[in-house]
């Protein structure tokens, strides 16, 4: 049975690890720096406006969100971070919060990272990176902006990803546009097949 994207229902922000889901499903967890375009990478994944919600002012997801897709896996929305105007005691939080979740090994079927096509990743991206990796589950790196560079830079920016955050060469990197929908359909053929060896 195809999984129905268009399925997409919220289910619920998690502020602290007691609300955290934990039945059978699999999790398929977003991660990116508050400005990266997260929300619309989701958005445009499942077809929907509005479903992550994007924010003018970067850092609005401050809760660990659940969207159930068509009872078939979640996907999970981890707080932006890197960027958001906000106080050092509610950064700290969410730290704490991500750790968390990322320590539970049993949580994640499948790592979506976030990152920016036009810049070198940073200090925090690749803080991110090495969760992803001692997390121990597969990780796919979506570098989104892509419409923003000229054809001449994309080779160039991707290795540059690639070395800055140490990808193995089995780690997926996909050129990506929320904007455009390029690369949309590998990602969801990687998220597709995580969810169904579960």
């Amino acid at each position: 049975m195809p999984i129905n994207l268009q399925k997409a229902e919220f289910i619920l922000s998690a502020a602290s690890p007691k609300d955290f889901i934990r039945d059978e499903l699999p999790q398929v967890a977003f991660a990116g720096r508050s400005n990266v375009g997260k929300s619309s990478v989701i958005n445009r994944l499942l077809n929907r406006k509005n479903l992550a919600r994007v924010g003018a002012a970067p850092g609005k997801t401050t809760h660990i969100n659940y969207f159930n897709i068509d009872r078939a896996f979640y996907l999970v929305d981890l707080p932006g971070y890197g960027y958001a105007k906000v106080s050092k005691g509610e950064r700290d939080r969410w730290g704490k919060l991500m750790e968390s979740y990322f320590a539970d090994r049993s949580q994640m079927t499948l790592g979506v990272m976030i990152v920016d096509a036009r810049h070198k990743p940073t200090a925090d991206d690749c803080t991110m990176a090495k969760w992803y990796r001692d997390a121990g589950c597969p990780v796919v790196v979506v570098a989104n902006k892509l419409d923003k560079l000229k054809k001449s830079e994309v080779e160039g920016n991707l290795q540059r990803i690639r070395e800055t955050l140490e990808l193995g060469e089995d780690t997926p990197l996909i050129p990506f546009s929320a904007e455009k929908g390029t690369g949309k359909e590998e990602l969801l053929r990687i998220i597709l097949a995580s969810v169904k060896e579960v």
